[in-house]
């Protein structure tokens, strides 16, 4: 399918069921990008996000613990109802990352991130629905997805547990999908997920800002950049009918008094957001290094056969200004033209013909960014240890 029939007839719009759309993982003997052991261990590991959910069926409770993990844990959890979770896995594993290339139909910046669980028979997280758009992906095993596609469906929550699952759940369609098969449902559409066999699933999320988020972030930088000598003025101001009323006039003026801290530049706005979503949901913050290598020395080795490696936290977006082109890092905004926005965007490492193809912003850029830790010095040669 064309990408853009996609984004027209389904996109935010209905679910689509895509039977072999990886056929790499339905192949025999495929082993997927990050198997359930490797997961197990990264569950283990304190800066990772996971969890573990587990289903009663007999008293139909469910209980939640949230890692890290001992990894003496796994063995007791036994063959059935359980289901562990991990996030942003795509930020530790580089062949999970490479899964996002095939998703380059939709913005970067719309990718929230990578979830991948495993489930044990029976695993499941409930029925429930979501407030992003998301593609699941078969990895390994199968997993039996029912879905409420009717139009109006019911909402309201379970009250006596932890996880938000829903109340009432009337699925229109079902089925069972095989490794290499995806799932793609728009948000709020109410989803349950069984697994009918021990199964890997990737949850490619689309996360998408509420109003509410939008609006807090940007009344606090319209707050924090405000001129303190625009306030609510009334020099307009008529001896008032009654002295306790709050009237009509009154409210005009409070919005004309609001209505100053508008950005009402475009490239202001922009900036705003651009540092905004590239910081929105960030996994984790790239620390600046404590002692950066010189430039002349980042540029030697640059020639001499070095890359440098994007850290994976780093979250990078660009955008088209009137003198030229902003390139948006983890909140931070940098100057140059178009040509090297784009590069930059898109470059997950830089070599040395990468760096000498760039202009003498776009170099200053990319120093600027291994100074803060965003791009980090490494051997070209593989690691023979």
């Amino acid at each position: 399918m064309p990408p853009a029939d996609f984004l027209r007839d389904y996109w935010q719009k209905q679910p689509l069921l895509v039977r072999g759309a990886f056929p790499e993982l339905a192949a025999s003997g495929a082993v997927p990008p990050i198997t359930p052991e490797d997961l197990a261990g990264l569950a283990c590991e304190p800066a990772a996000r996971s969890r573990i959910v587990a289903h009663d069926r007999d008293a139909d409770r469910w209980m939640v613990r949230h890692g890290p993990f001992d990894e003496a844990l796994f063995p007791t959890l036994g063959d059935r109802d359980w289901t562990l979770l991990v996030e942003d896995v795509e930020k530790w594993d580089a062949d999970v990352a490479g899964l996002l290339p095939s998703f380059g139909f939709i913005p970067r910046w719309r990718i929230d991130d990578i979830m991948v669980s495993f489930a044990a028979t029976g695993g499941s997280v409930g029925a429930h629905v979501d407030h992003y758009d998301v593609f699941l992906l078969q990895a390994q095993g199968r997993r039996r997805w029912q879905i409420d596609a009717s139009a109006a469906p019911p909402l309201d929550f379970r009250d006596d547990v932890e996880l938000k699952l829903l109340r009432e759940f009337s699925p229109t369609h079902d089925w069972v999908l095989d490794p290499g098969d995806m799932l793609y449902l728009p948000p709020g559409v109410p989803h349950h997920g069984v697994a009918v066999d021990p199964c890997l699933t990737y949850s490619i999320g689309m996360r998408a800002p509420s109003a509410a988020e939008l609006m807090g972030d940007y009344i606090d930088t319209l707050a924090a950049e405000a001129d303190e000598s625009q306030r609510y003025a009334d020099g307009d101001l008529a001896p008032p009918a009654d002295p306790n009323e709050i009237d009509g006039e009154a409210m005009r003026r409070v919005v004309e008094a609001l209505n100053q801290l508008r950005m009402n530049d475009p490239q202001a706005l922009g900036d705003w957001f651009g540092g905004f979503i590239t910081r929105y949901r960030s996994a984790g913050v790239v620390t600046q290094a404590e002692q950066p290598p010189p430039r002349i020395e980042v540029e030697w080795a640059l020639q001499n056969g070095h890359v440098l490696h994007r850290h994976p936290w780093a979250r990078v977006a660009w955008r088209k200004s009137a003198r030229a082109a902003r390139l948006y890092v983890s909140g931070q905004a940098y100057g140059m033209g178009v040509r090297d926005a784009r590069r930059l965007a898109a470059a997950q490492t830089i070599d040395g013909a990468g760096y000498a193809a760039l202009s003498g912003a776009g170099r200053d850029c990319v120093y600027a960014l291994v100074e803060q830790g965003h791009y980090l010095l490494a051997s070209a040669e593989p690691d023979e240890r």
